[in-house]
């Protein structure tokens, strides 16, 4: 299929799904004319590539996480490594979350001196 196709069935841009391919997230053939053809497979790649932005991981983690996911609901088979890598991405979210709870924090703080 083509990338308008592809971007039919799936929702995604044609210009994100490029992204991805740069990303080398996903992969696509070139036919005669030049064109990008993907195959059934890349609907599901896709889907999976959805759901695991959505557990808030870069594209280069992704990448990584890919060759572990099966199903479009992204299901990893975790081996060492991967289950390291999802731990430091855990742990360097937690620590996002910290501060901007300290952030709220701080600019709550502001909003209780003025009287609200």
């Amino acid at each position: 299929m083509r990338i308008g196709e592809l971007a039919e069935r799936t929702g995604v841009s044609t210009r994100l799904l490029r992204y991805y391919e740069e990303q080398g997230l996903l992969v696509a053939s070139r036919d005669r004319n030049g064109y990008r053809c993907y195959g059934e497979d890349a609907v599901v790649r896709v889907r999976q590539i959805r759901r695991l932005l959505g557990a808030g991981l870069t594209t280069e983690v992704i990448a990584s996480a890919l060759q572990c996911a099966s199903g479009e609901e992204a299901h990893l088979d975790l081996c060492p490594e991967l289950a390291q890598l999802l731990h430091r991405e855990l742990t360097a979210m937690d620590d996002r979350i910290g501060t901007l709870q300290r952030r709220r924090s701080t600019l709550a703080g502001y909003l209780t001196e003025e009287g609200g």
